[in-house]
C-alpha cells in the first residue's frame, strides 16, 4: 500500500463515507469528498478541515474524485451504487475500490434484503471487470462513531475481496484509523456483512442504542 495514499470518497458528504473520510484525514492521507454536485462537495472539505485544523481535504465531483485518487471509496445509498459505478468506470482502471454499500430497501431497513445475483458488491465487480480490485468493507461500522476521533470503535471490520493483496491493503487502511479488520474471504462473502446491517439496525431499534456492531472472537 502506498504510504499515505490519495483516498477519494464518493459519497463523503453522507454521514457514512463522511466519518470515514475524517478518520483518514485525521491519519495525514490527502482526501477528496466526492458527491454529485462539486461545490457541496467543497462544502463538506471545508468543514473537515476546519474540525481538523488543516487542509488536506478537497472536494469534486465523483467523476473528477476518482480520477484523481489512488484508492476510491463507494458510500452511496444502494439506490445510486450502480449509476454512480457507471459515471466513474473510467477513472477507476487499476484502482482499488472499496465498496461500503448496503442493499437497503426504504422503509423496511431492518430486513435483510439480499439483491438479485447474490451481495450487492459482486455485481459492481462484474460491471467494472478485472482492471479493478473491488473490495467490501465497512459496512456495519456506525457513522455516529466514526466521527468521534478520540473514541474507540467496538466494532470489527469484515473485508471480503476475490483479490486477497487488495483485501490486505484495505484491512491495513482499517487498521490505521483505529478499527479491527479482518480478511473475511472473497466477494461473495460480502453478503453476511450487508445482511449484518440490517441485522445491526434491528438492534438499534430495539435496544435504544444508537451503534451495535459486531466482534470476533477466538482469533
Amino acid at each position: 500500500m502506498q504510504d499515505k495514499a490519495t483516498i477519494a470518497v464518493l459519497g463523503g458528504t453522507g454521514k457514512e463515507g463522511g466519518g470515514l473520510a475524517l478518520r483518514w484525514a485525521h491519519k495525514g492521507h490527502r482526501v477528496i469528498i466526492g458527491g454529485r454536485s462539486a461545490e457541496r462537495a467543497g462544502e463538506s472539505a471545508a468543514a473537515m478541515n476546519a474540525t481538523l485544523g488543516g487542509g488536506n481535504v478537497s472536494g469534486m465531483a465523483n467523476v473528477d474524485a476518482a480520477v484523481a485518487a489512488d484508492i476510491v471509496v463507494l458510500a452511496v445509498p444502494y439506490a445510486a451504487q450502480q449509476a454512480t459505478v457507471q459515471e466513474v468506470a473510467a477513472g477507476l482502471a487499476g484502482k482499488i475500490l472499496i465498496d461500503v454499500t448496503v442493499p437497503l430497501v426504504p422503509p423496511k431497513v431492518s430486513r435483510v434484503h439480499i439483491p438479485e445475483g447474490g451481495s450487492a458488491v459482486e455485481v459492481v465487480q462484474k460491471m467494472l471487470g478485472e482492471s479493478v480490485r473491488v473490495v467490501s468493507a465497512f459496512q456495519n461500522i456506525s457513522a455516529h462513531h466514526l466521527t468521534k476521533l478520540d473514541e474507540e470503535i467496538e466494532c470489527d471490520v469484515l473485508v471480503c475481496a476475490d483479490d486477497g493483496a487488495a483485501g490486505d491493503e484495505v484491512v491495513a487502511l482499517a487498521q490505521e484509523i483505529g478499527l479491527r479488520a479482518w480478511y473475511a474471504g472473497p466477494l461473495c462473502n460480502s453478503i453476511v456483512a450487508e445482511g449484518l446491517t440490517s441485522v445491526l439496525i434491528a438492534l438499534n431499534r430495539r435496544y435504544k442504542v444508537p451503534g451495535a456492531g459486531i466482534r470476533i472472537t477466538g482469533v
